[in-house]
């Protein structure tokens, strides 16, 4: 473990440890690499305004894809929405136009049965329905034993002797800047300190980021500050590199809701969207939109350095149900991207979508 400031001290600094989440204890089920698997945006079917839920609802929900994680350590995606039952949606009082996003409660135990271990809560529809749907949320996850990464608490797991964190940021909305639950990935500054803390009390440190324009026109990392409904989503790239100088091992990135590249800065793994992973209800799946990945990262638990990795390719079908695609569309969509935006970053994408560095 790296030297650094007792961390329950860390726990109680109210803007460095929001939305950090660390593993509980587990024996690692991986061989001598840490496996770490990512996917993108989640909603397992939507009640508002009228229940639109999937089939036998929800059960088996994940089972066509699941066995793509099954031997992974780690089990990460990004949860598009707050998981309560009722409520009212503040957002949409008095318009037509709006999307507003609510999960049933008993949908966690699906995610869990699953094999998540961790989701991240925050990001532009996290308070859709208010406080008390983030508060459902956070209450619903834990109950089924998944780690909400946005929350105040702090768990542990050591992996192979690491002790593994992970932490999420997101870009500024009126919601989440009035949370104790948010740090932005507009403010780079900030964020370099809250890995670096991290890193001085952990071996390994995974950043996930909700961040980016979004839609078909979105799949370039602009390399730039994007904005998108005159929103200030971040600039990702900036950002990806400013954390892993500051310690972190792995980036994942959340929000664009189509795949980006891949880049591999430092030895260290980015990915810098994973687009709609399983999006069941009024979600957009045409197209690209619906093509995506599971990202499966082998880091080496000494040094956090990327091993190996694979892009095991998903396509959404019917409403936003997660089918395997056997014609790998996901991995050669992030291939060509990543070819075009790092050319020179090191990594080799195979077309059936094996990663490995250049020797």
């Amino acid at each position: 473990m790296k030297m650094g400031i007792a961390w329950n001290k860390l726990a109680r600094l109210p803007l460095i440890v929001l939305a950090v989440f660390i593993l509980e204890a587990g024996d690692c089920r991986c061989g001598e690499i840490l496996q770490v698997a990512a996917v993108g945006d989640i909603m397992t079917g939507n009640t508002f305004p009228e229940p639109f839920l999937p089939p036998d609802d929800g059960r088996g929900l994940f089972d066509a894809v699941k066995g793509a994680w099954s031997d992974s350590d780690i089990v990460f995606g990004n949860l598009e929405g707050p998981m309560i039952d009722g409520g009212i949606s503040a957002k949409c009082e008095g318009r037509t136009n709006c999307y507003a996003f609510r999960m049933p409660t008993r949908y966690a135990a699906h995610l869990a049965g699953a094999g998540f271990t961790a989701l991240g809560i925050i990001n532009n529809h996290s308070y859709d329905f208010g406080p008390e749907g983030m508060a459902s949320t956070l209450a619903s996850l834990r109950a089924a034993g998944i780690s909400p990464v946005g929350g105040r608490d702090t768990a542990t797991r050591i992996v192979k002797g690491k002790r593994i964190a992970l932490v999420g940021f997101a870009y500024p909305t009126p919601s989440t800047m009035e949370s104790r639950y948010f740090h932005s990935v507009t403010d780079i500054p900030k964020a370099k300190k809250v890995v670096s803390g991290l890193a001085r009390e952990n071996d390994i440190v995974i950043v996930s980021f909700h961040g980016g324009a979004e839609g078909r026109s979105a799949r370039r990392v602009p390399k730039k500050p994007e904005i998108f409904l005159e929103e200030e989503r971040g600039d990702v790239h900036a950002f990806a590199h400013a954390v892993i100088d500051a310690g972190a091992d792995l980036v994942v990135g959340h929000g664009p809701h189509v795949l980006r590249a891949v880049e591999l800065y430092k030895d260290r793994l980015i990915a810098y969207s994973l687009g709609n992973f399983l999006t069941y209800g009024w979600f957009n799946i045409k197209g690209v939109n619906g093509i995506t990945v599971v990202l499966k990262a082998g880091l080496d638990p000494k040094t956090g350095a990327f091993v190996s990795g694979q892009l095991v390719s998903v396509k959404q079908v019917d409403r936003g149900l997660a089918r395997m695609d056997p014609e790998n569309a996901g991995a050669a969509i992030i291939r060509e991207l990543s070819a075009s935006d790092f050319p020179g970053s090191g990594l080799v994408i195979q077309p059936d979508g094996t990663i490995t560095t250049k020797k």
